[in-house]
């Protein structure tokens, strides 16, 4: 099955089972995000909305994205906010779902899915204007490495998502290749910001 399958076969267990890593994901994403000002932002592989209410209570707009239409519906259900919408697309390909730049762009543990970090890492430069932001929060590469994987029970056997292991160099230099100043970065889980490089 293809990750966006497994991930719409997740979806109905996905806020209810415990899960570590999404959960300090979300304390991450809150207590480094809450230093910054946007007003707008672009989730990336906004899942079933774990962080879409917090985004959408701090900026004036959010587009939440996801491959897997299952997730985002349970989203759609769960964000009650006026200011958010959503879209479904593969952020592997061209991102036609932004228009203009916008001040923020997350991505929350959706790069482990991704092989090439350069493409995700250029179409964000190109949709952020001066002065806005990249985050990204990944597993950490030491937690792959012993075998960790995005993995869930189906009732009688455990489903393992594809991943890709990328060491905290590979975020670095995809983000330096496309023109990226590294603002933040916290161990634990991978969790960088960074700014487009001012000319």
């Amino acid at each position: 099955m293809s990750t966006r399958q497994l991930y719409d076969a997740w979806s109905t267990s996905y806020d209810s089972v415990e899960n570590k890593t999404r959960d300090m994901e979300k304390i991450a994403c809150e207590m480094i995000l809450s230093a910054i000002a946007f007003d707008s932002v672009v989730e990336l592989g906004g899942g079933t909305g774990k962080n879409t209410s917090w985004l959408a209570e701090r900026a004036k707009r959010v587009l939440s994205v996801d491959q897997s239409e299952d997730m985002q519906n349970i989203a759609r259900q769960k964000v009650a906010h006026d200011n958010v919408s959503f879209r479904l697309s593969d952020i592997n390909k061209p991102w036609d779902f932004v228009s203009g730049n916008v001040d923020l762009i997350t991505s929350s543990l959706v790069l482990e899915h991704v092989e090439g970090l350069d493409f995700v890492f250029q179409q964000a430069s190109q949709h952020l204007g001066p002065g806005a932001h990249f985050y990204i929060c990944e597993l950490h590469p030491f937690k792959q490495y012993t075998g960790s994987k995005a993995r869930f029970d189906t009732g009688g056997s455990v489903a393992v998502l594809e991943c890709f292991t990328h060491n905290v160099s590979d975020f670095l230099r995809s983000a330096r290749d496309n023109n990226f100043d590294l603002a933040d970065l916290r161990n634990g889980l991978i969790t960088m910001t960074g700014r487009p490089c001012q000319d």
